[in-house]
């Protein structure tokens, strides 16, 4: 009888490990994991924009003219002669803050009152409602095929006043300026556009108006229950006035 022997090569044969040797890699293993999660904190997801604002690339501001009749003088640029900008050291002294948030990848009904801001898909808007509290919004469009009797409420528009709440608008189309007055009581005019998301403080005189495109559309943001009413100026002895005129007037004049 022939016996026959499987062959099996040493090449391809795996050799068995000691056990002592595998459960000493394995804890060799276990401690380089250990060390890396002491070593090497959470990524932390970065942010897109700062409660505060941001300090570059705002809108184009500058010194108007003192007086300006309402309708279509108001829409103009009413720019001093020289032309007389005014810096964003000093709009953000006065307590204005500013984002810029390019809509173009996201939608936006024309009109929608309210809106729920908690639908906002884009990122940054998203980050800047919930870094600041903004739990009410509606989108509005100001020209003549949305707006009835268009030309009277543009001057209304028009009228200086200041509200006892933050007022936040964002951009979504269109242009516009928001006129707000310096620590000496001169016209600032602020050619806000597309893409601009913009506060202005309680109790800070102001107004606002259309360019002489007549569209603006544009996004308003609250805190809480919205309440949009305008006290017209004088509003000295108005509470909201009051504290605008020590957290921002006084400390400015005291330097």
């Amino acid at each position: 009888t022939v016996h026959v022997h499987a062959f099996r090569s040493p090449i391809l044969e795996p050799i068995a490990p000691c056990r002592t040797d595998t459960m000493a890699a394995a804890a060799a293993v276990a401690d380089e994991v250990k060390a890396a999660d002491v070593e090497a904190p959470t990524a932390k997801k970065a942010k897109l924009a700062s409660a505060d604002g941001e300090d570059e690339n705002w809108p184009e501001a500058w010194y108007m003219t003192d007086e300006v009749e309402a309708g279509e003088p108001q829409k103009q640029e009413q720019r001093l002669e020289p032309n007389q900008p005014a810096s964003i050291e000093l709009l953000k002294s006065l307590g204005i803050r500013y984002w810029s948030v390019p809509p173009d990848a996201w939608t936006y009904p024309v009109k929608s009152v309210p809106w729920d801001p908690s639908d906002a898909l884009d990122p940054k808007l998203s980050e800047i409602r919930d870094e600041r509290g903004y739990s009410y919004a509606d989108i509005i469009t100001v020209h003549e095929d949305h707006l009835p009797d268009f030309e009277n409420k543009v001057k209304a528009f028009f009228s200086e006043h200041i509200h006892d709440a933050e007022e936040i608008r964002y951009i979504i189309d269109g242009s516009g300026y928001f006129d707000v007055r310096d620590f000496e009581d001169k016209w600032i005019r602020i050619w806000i556009k597309k893409g601009d998301l913009m506060t202005l403080p309680e109790g800070i005189y102001h107004r606002f108006t259309c360019d002489t495109d007549n569209f603006i559309h544009a996004m308003r943001l609250f805190k809480g229950v919205p309440v949009w009413t305008p006290f017209n100026r004088p509003q000295e002895e108005h509470a909201s006035r009051k504290h605008y005129v020590e957290a921002y007037v006084e400390p400015a004049k005291a330097e």
